[in-house]
């Protein structure tokens, strides 16, 4: 993610807020409401005056007339009959509905802007932890190795989306003629981890357990066991990524993909073993 999309989803996000927050104001001094509504809840309302307050100059014109005019005395109160009680208007004295409606809007912009902003944040920022695009452990190396031997079929790593296939020592001379860097370390160390993902249009590509290959069922690309290019509509190999064995773990960086070998790259020589799964090969 660039810093300049970051700065721009935060100066979006801010600026809603602050549009928001003045729409909530304008409402709840009434600025938003026509002069009929105002003059109808002032009306109703025992608690509002019927004009503005007074300005600050006209607040001290009243106090200075108050200290130099005569007939300032204080006037004793008559006696009076005690005025009878009556209730307040829960609705005047509490919040109004229109004040209720209003407010509960706006908190409801502000709840639905928030929770869009912070999804827009957690799609643009990269992930930390582990995961798809991280290095993933796919556990030991002779546990690995053991269950590809027994099972005849690769080892699959769905939080990595990677299968992990033994590769023969004796073609390890072929293959320092064809691969290099983390790919040939990995090979050297007995194992090739191989992107699931077909490179002809991306599908995911499945084993196939009486040929012994991966073979696609899209469009009929195919792959030997180290994922070699062997038919079909795809460019090359199956793309992988660099492999390190510390202490005895087998790790994968998901992070870096390795295109995979070029069309005509055999390096082990591995054939059909039985029917496909997909059609033929040619």
């Amino acid at each position: 993610m660039s810093g300049t999309t970051l700065l721009i989803a935060l100066a979006l996000v801010a600026l809603a807020l602050v549009a928001v927050i003045g729409g909530a104001r304008r409402r709840d001094t009434h600025r938003a409401l026509s002069r009929e509504s105002v003059r109808k809840d002032r009306s109703e309302s025992p608690f509002l005056e019927a004009k503005a307050p007074p300005s600050g100059r006209e607040v001290e014109r009243q106090a200075v007339l108050a200290r130099t005019s005569p007939g300032t005395d204080v006037e004793v109160a008559k006696d009076t009959a005690p005025v009878p009680y009556v209730p307040v208007d829960p609705e005047v004295v509490g919040v109004t509905r229109r004040q209720f409606f209003n407010r509960g809007i706006v908190t409801m912009f502000v709840v639905g802007l928030s929770g869009f902003g912070a999804s827009v944040l957690a799609f643009l920022w990269p992930r930390l932890g582990g995961g798809f695009g991280s290095k993933i452990s796919a556990g030991k190396l002779d546990d690995i190795l053991n269950q590809v031997q027994e099972t005849r079929q690769p080892f699959y790593s769905a939080e990595g989306r990677f299968y992990v296939s033994a590769y023969p020592k004796d073609s390890l001379a072929k293959a320092k003629a064809a691969y290099e860097g983390p790919v040939l370390a990995g090979m050297e160390e007995g194992v090739v981890a191989l992107y699931q993902k077909c490179v002809h249009l991306g599908c995911r590509v499945p084993w196939c357990g009486t040929s012994q290959w991966f073979e696609c069922g899209c469009h009929g690309s195919q792959y030997n066991r180290i994922g070699e290019w062997k038919g079909g509509p795809a460019p090359r190999g199956l793309d992988r990524f660099p492999v390190t064995v510390e202490g005895g773990q087998v790790v994968v960086d998901t992070g870096a993909v390795i295109l995979g070998p070029a069309i005509g790259t055999n390096t082990t020589g591995q054939e059909a073993e039985g029917p496909h799964c997909v059609g033929a090969t040619h």
